[in-house]
């Protein structure tokens, strides 16, 4: 949780009380229903959060703007920049329903009121969004091709609508590999957080 503090200094009071909350209640849902594996969740904050995180120092979110997490897993990037944004709206997606169902107990938990986490694949989405986040969902190409629909034509942000994902590993084969040449920018996450954890792990930016 210093970590979470140290590079966001900003943050009101009620933000570092979700922030807190949140080990005890992934350590608790964690043991029913496994979203995080056994080892990483002592990690929760280095290799979860603030890795979810990294998609705010690249981009501010402006107040009523619309973000899908796709993918979302156990919440991961769209719990922490939902706490860390309160005037955007998030929606969280996964296939998985137990993984939705441990997502929305967090958010009960944490109080939060700006996020709707659904049960629902991709394909089956309605809906427009400014940006569509992810984290180790699939290649950018793949997930070019589920995001383009639902962005938004109209932007409210500094930079165009698109998709934003945290990446690892070899990013120039995936952009290499893409069928659509859209405009793509990848930003290392250690420009941001120098720990040896973000070596190698990017954000990747795709115009929509």
């Amino acid at each position: 949780m210093d970590k979470i503090k140290q590079y966001f200094p900003q943050l009101t009071t009620s933000q570092c009380s979700q922030f807190e909350g949140m080990e005890a209640l992934y350590r608790s849902w964690n043991e029913k229903i496994n979203v995080i594996s056994r080892k990483d969740i002592d990690h929760l904050y280095l290799h979860h959060v603030l890795h979810s995180l990294a998609i705010a120092k690249f981009i501010g979110f402006r107040p009523g703007s619309e973000i899908l997490d796709l993918g979302t897993g156990g919440g991961f990037p769209g719990v922490p920049l939902a706490i860390l944004f309160p005037e955007v709206s998030f929606t969280l997606v996964d296939g998985t329903a137990k993984k939705i169902r441990v997502v929305q107990e967090v958010v009960d938990g944490l109080g939060l009121k700006n996020v709707t986490a659904l049960p629902v694949r991709s394909e089956d989405l309605d809906g427009k969004f400014d940006f569509v986040v992810t984290r180790a969902v699939a290649s950018l190409d793949q997930l070019n091709t589920w995001c383009y629909r639902l962005l938004k034509k109209k932007m409210q942000n500094a930079i165009p609508n698109g998709l934003i994902a945290l990446k690892g590993g070899a990013i120039m084969d995936e952009i290499k590999a893409m069928t659509r040449k859209e405009y793509i920018e990848t930003y290392p996450i250690e420009r941001y957080f120098p720990e040896a954890y973000f070596k190698e792990k990017f954000v990747a930016y795709v115009q929509g």
